[in-house]
């Protein structure tokens, strides 16, 4: 039974007898290094085996019958065997060929068309190409004629461990802060391996530091690399170099490796407190230096850096806390000691203080750590210079009456030298803030008085300048603003406010107010002004109008009567005379016009003239002036007109004595006499120049002209060479015309 089992699997295997079988790629073992032989058989067998293969590859764990396996980077003094092909069709005879095609056929793999031998003739990388997919085919070796159809299998390249790993993007760089804990992750970096990460452990990687202990570690499998120190401090070591190893074939001897370096910087924190590099600093200043200059500078030094260095600068304690003040120059990391008020070398000549820097940014983990900040001491010395003079007094505010005596001494300024040597001082005035010279100084003792007089009402304040200079360095001067306030005095009368007008309507009543003033007074009494109102002796008894004084010192003027009538009077004068309430009281009358006007019955002034009666009723006063207008218009029209007349008519003025000539007409023609009227045009003789239409210009000097004669000839006793006399036309009444002799040119 067994043998006849065995001889019918025999029968169903024998055309595809494989010497080598390819376990499935899930597991991991390699081929044997032996040839490789695929033997084809009939197209039934090779379409069962399709059949049976295709079962096998929808099962879970499918066999692998078309691969063959050839080591990579293999070489040798012969080529080396992949496999064989073989058909049952080949009894031996050789008159079968083999014909391989695919790729790398012919270049990569060749075959032995009697035996099928396939060899590669080249090292294969399997890193370049993984896998070749050929095709074999049985022929008849006279007619080339396929015995069978081609069958296609695969080449596999199988890996050996022949790269090393590689970090791409190494070198790398890392930070971490400085006093960091035990275990702080700082990077994590990564290899690459060319090699098959499934078949063996050619790309199974493991990392180690090679450098760099012991204050890094690094994860053998990660790759993270941590401290492996806890509190680092950056002001002993800032920069760390550390070598990066990472090695294939699990870390295991024979396995290839590749390096890299890591270069990991700690960054600051504030865990350092700022140091004054001296206890104690000296410092000299003049004492005429200008206000919020720099004295000196101190300087706390701070191992941390950037924002952790930062410190701001305070003077805590001193003698001289409120003449100095300290800031921070942010650039430089120092302070600055500048003054804040004058110093005086005669009164103090020297000042300590105590100065403390603190840092600004304080990191609550290391306050544990003390304080962070520091103090030292500042010693100042001032130092003597020549002084200005100095004034009792930065102003001075003086008082004169505006009817001061000339040369009265208004007031009086002093200054003193503050040096030791204590110089005499000259005093003046500066002329550019009196440049009226209203006041002199005395230059010894600074005495002020009144150069010309005051008058409050027209400037109530003069405000000048007085100068202090040295006598024994002129140099040295200092100034001083006085204001001098003018002081008023009753020196002038009270009048009225403005020009008053008043209207009084015809049909007013007895006891009507006709007008209300008030007055005004230049002077400036210091209880305010109080007027007094009265009537001139000679008009208190007037029939006609009385005044009321008001509560708020203005004055109202009444009617006595009604029954005004401005065809009888149309103006009424009445003066009232002002006083006011100054010692000794001033006063002045005033006259108040009050003009008599026609009014409706509601009081409204409509005519205040005579002429007013023989206008309409309904022309207002704009139509007056309108009216008015029109008149002055047509008046100026006419005077223009007639200026321009005159100025058309007016002869030629030629400045030229030697060319002044009169108008002579020359013809030599006989004349008629006195009683022939009718030989020339005597429109000829007022205006020759109209003869024949010339008209000669009046803006140019004329050339001498001759008249044409005249067309009209009368045979008279000749006149040749005479010139017209004076002639008085009777019968035409004619102006006269006079001539005289002339001379060709």
């Amino acid at each position: 039974m067994p043998e006849r089992l065995a001889e019918m699997l025999l029968d169903l295997w024998t055309p595809f007898i494989i010497l080598w079988i390819t376990l499935p790629p899930c597991i991991d073992t390699a081929p044997m290094n032996q040839s490789q032989v695929l033997m084809s058989g009939s197209p039934l067998e090779l379409n069962r085996l399709s059949e049976e293969q295709r079962i096998l590859n929808r099962s879970k764990r499918g066999w692998v019958w078309n691969q063959m396996f050839v080591l990579e980077e293999f070489s040798g003094p012969e080529p080396i065997l992949v496999g064989r092909l073989h058909t049952d069709l080949d009894p031996g005879s050789k008159k079968i060929k083999y014909i391989l095609s695919g790729d790398g056929a012919g270049t990569i793999f060749q075959i032995n068309d009697v035996t099928g031998d396939i060899h590669a003739i080249k090292r294969l990388d399997r890193e370049e190409k993984a896998e070749y997919t050929l095709t074999a085919q049985a022929v008849d070796w006279e007619t080339n004629k396929p015995l069978e159809p081609p069958s296609e299998f695969i080449i596999k390249v199988q890996d050996i461990n022949d790269n090393a790993p590689e970090f791409l993007n190494g070198p790398y760089h890392a930070t971490v802060p400085e006093m960091s804990i035990l275990g702080t992750s700082v990077t994590n970096v990564t290899a690459t391996d060319a090699d098959d990460p499934v078949y063996g452990n050619s790309a199974k990687l493991v990392y180690s530091i090679l450098e760099g202990q012991p204050y890094f570690s690094i994860e053998p499998e990660t790759a993270i690399i941590k401290t492996a120190l806890p509190n680092m401090d950056r002001e002993a070591k800032e920069e760390y170099l550390v070598v990066i190893q990472a090695k294939d074939m699990g870390g295991h001897s024979g396995g290839l490796s590749g390096t890299t370096t890591l270069t990991v910087t700690l960054t600051d924190v504030n865990d350092n407190p700022p140091k004054f590099a001296q206890s104690l600093y000296h410092f000299s200043v003049p004492e005429d230096v200008v206000l919020g200059t720099a004295i000196g500078r101190v300087k706390a030094n701070d191992q941390d850096i950037g924002e952790n260095a930062q410190s701001s600068y305070d003077i805590i304690d001193g003698d001289g806390t409120a003449l100095f003040e300290i800031t921070s120059d942010a650039q430089a990391q120092d302070g600055i000691i500048r003054l804040r008020k004058p110093l005086d070398f005669e009164t103090k000549k020297s000042y300590t203080l105590k100065v403390e820097a603190a840092n600004v940014h304080i990191d609550p983990r290391f306050s544990g750590r003390g304080p962070f900040k520091d103090t030292a001491t500042v010693k100042i010395v001032v130092e003597d210079a020549d002084e200005p003079p100095v004034f009792s007094s930065p102003t001075y505010l003086l008082e004169v009456h505006e009817n001061a005596a000339l040369n009265s001494v208004i007031g009086q300024v002093t200054a003193r030298d503050p040096d030791i040597t204590s110089s005499p001082i000259r005093f003046s005035i500066d002329r550019h803030t009196d440049l009226e010279r209203q006041f002199n100084i005395n230059a010894d003792d600074g005495k002020i008085t009144l150069a010309t007089p005051l008058d409050r009402e027209l400037s109530v304040w003069h405000n000048i300048t007085i100068i202090a200079t040295e006598i024994r360095n002129h140099s040295q001067i200092s100034r001083v603003p006085v204001a001098i306030k003018v002081l008023d005095v009753n020196d002038n009368a009270p009048e009225f406010a403005s020009e008053y007008e008043a209207f009084l309507c015809e049909n007013g009543k007895p006891g009507q107010v006709i007008q209300t003033v008030s007055a005004m007074d230049k002077d400036d009494p210091k209880n305010g002004h109080y007027f007094l109102y009265s009537l001139l002796p000679e008009m208190v008894n007037n029939p006609n109008f009385t005044i009321k004084k008001n509560e708020d010192n203005s004055l109202s003027i009444l009617a006595k009567h009604n029954g005004f009538n401005r065809q009888k009077q149309e103006v009424y004068l009445l003066p009232i005379i002002i006083s006011d309430s100054g010692n000794p009281p001033l006063s002045s009358t005033s006259t108040l016009t009050i003009r008599v006007c026609g009014c409706s019955n509601d009081g409204v002034v409509q005519s205040c003239n005579v002429e007013a009666y023989v206008l309409p009723i309904g022309l207002s006063m704009g139509a007056l002036i309108a009216i008015l207008a029109c008149i002055i218009l047509l008046l100026v029209i006419v005077v223009l007109f007639v200026t321009l007349r005159r100025h058309k008519n007016e002869p030629l003025i030629i400045k030229d004595d030697e060319d002044v000539r009169e108008n002579i007409i020359r013809y030599d023609d006989e004349g008629g006499g006195e009683e022939d009227t009718e030989a020339f045009d005597i429109a000829t003789l007022q205006n020759p120049d109209g003869i024949n239409g010339f008209l000669p210009r009046k803006d140019i000097k004329p050339d001498l002209q001759f008249m044409p004669r005249l067309q009209k000839r009368v045979t008279r006793k000749p006149i040749t060479g005479c010139c017209l006399k004076k002639k008085t036309m009777e019968n035409n009444g004619f102006n006269e015309l006079r001539g005289q002799d002339h001379k060709r040119k």
